[in-house]
């Protein structure tokens, strides 16, 4: 079994990476890869030697690159996206390239070759922001900020060409993931290496904001189930069952690393922000699928990474202008 990893070498995509590399001994996996500035090869320093692996650079909105690299492959997952909503609000158009017309190049090529499976990694900010409840799999959708709109174009697309071609789509929809490896403009990450430093903590607004936390290994194991067990033409939710107030996630961080609160420092909201987003995941759950990683264990586990690993994070915040600059821009005048 030979499987296409689309933006393998980020966040998401590389632990699901080392998760095939782990747990299916019989499969091989083709990495495709723009390697913009989250995408790293350092997140997969571990696999890089593994026979069964092979890395190729790429942008999935490039026709020839993806031909090159599905050809030969049963499974493909899509993990290549603009998946930052700040960064969605500083400008747009990278995100329309990568989340919608990236996944239309993926499609027509997994419908040419006749691919047995092919997952489209949707999130749960295309439904919107609610105020009690949660959404399942036929809410609608109401994406609310650049980001979320271009996601919800890619996992409609991914569904009109199971609908119109048959192309064995499934379509996952997960909520906030955490975990190692996470590029450190994100919430978690920023904050732990910025009180690392003993740096102020830009904190949205009253930091009310509610999000459901799903260890990123829960996540992985959540896709490769479903392209196992899942039915194509379906959308699964994957959530962690831990709603937190961005606050509360905070206060956590700091307690693990014994730094005081004075370091947050609350800043002017971004414009449109959710206010909460909660995902109802029971037809997964119907599979008999379960998330593992208990919340408190995971968060521990996940500051103590980035303490205990300098080396990958430290260069990004001091020597990486692709964040500073972002850093500054988005940050400078909230933090001045």
């Amino acid at each position: 079994m030979r499987i296409l990893v689309t933006g393998g070498c980020g966040f998401i995509g590389s632990s699901f990476v080392r998760l095939v590399l782990a747990e299916r001994p019989d499969w091989e996996v083709v990495n495709l890869d723009k390697l913009t500035y989250a995408g790293r090869l350092e997140n997969l320093r571990d696999v890089e030697a593994d026979p069964r692996y092979r890395v190729l650079r790429g942008d999935i909105c490039d026709p020839e690159a993806v031909h090159d690299a599905m050809v030969g492959c049963t499974l493909a997952v899509n993990f290549a996206a603009e998946t930052h909503v700040d960064r969605s609000l500083l400008g747009a158009a990278h995100f329309i390239d990568t989340d919608i017309k990236g996944v239309l190049v993926l499609l027509e090529e997994a419908r040419r070759l006749g691919l047995a499976r092919f997952v489209q990694i949707s999130t749960d900010e295309v439904y919107g922001s609610i105020e009690s409840g949660s959404f399942t799999e036929t809410s609608l959708l109401n994406p609310r900020n650049p980001y979320s709109a271009s996601k919800a174009g890619g996992d409609r697309l991914a569904y009109a060409y199971w609908s119109t071609y048959g192309v064995p789509v499934i379509i996952t929809r997960a909520s906030n993931n955490y975990g190692p490896y996470q590029y450190p403009e994100k919430l978690i990450p920023l904050f732990v290496t910025n009180a690392l430093r003993g740096q102020a903590l830009p904190l949205y607004g009253d930091g009310r904001n509610v999000r459901d936390w799903l260890h990123v290994s829960d996540h992985c194991r959540a896709i490769l189930f479903l392209l196992e067990h899942g039915t194509p033409g379906e959308v699964y939710n994957v959530a962690g069952d831990n709603e937190r107030e961005n606050i509360e996630i905070t206060r956590k961080i700091l307690h693990l690393l014994g730094r005081p609160e004075s370091l947050i420092t609350p800043v002017q909201d971004r414009v449109g922000h959710d206010r909460r987003y909660s995902l109802d995941a029971s037809k997964l759950g119907g599979l008999g699928f379960r998330p593992r990683v208990d919340f408190e264990q995971g968060i521990a586990e996940t500051v103590r990474w980035y303490v205990e690993n300098e080396w990958w994070w430290k260069p990004l915040k001091d020597h990486d202008g692709e964040f500073r600059r972002y850093y500054e821009q988005q940050y400078g005048e909230r933090l001045g």
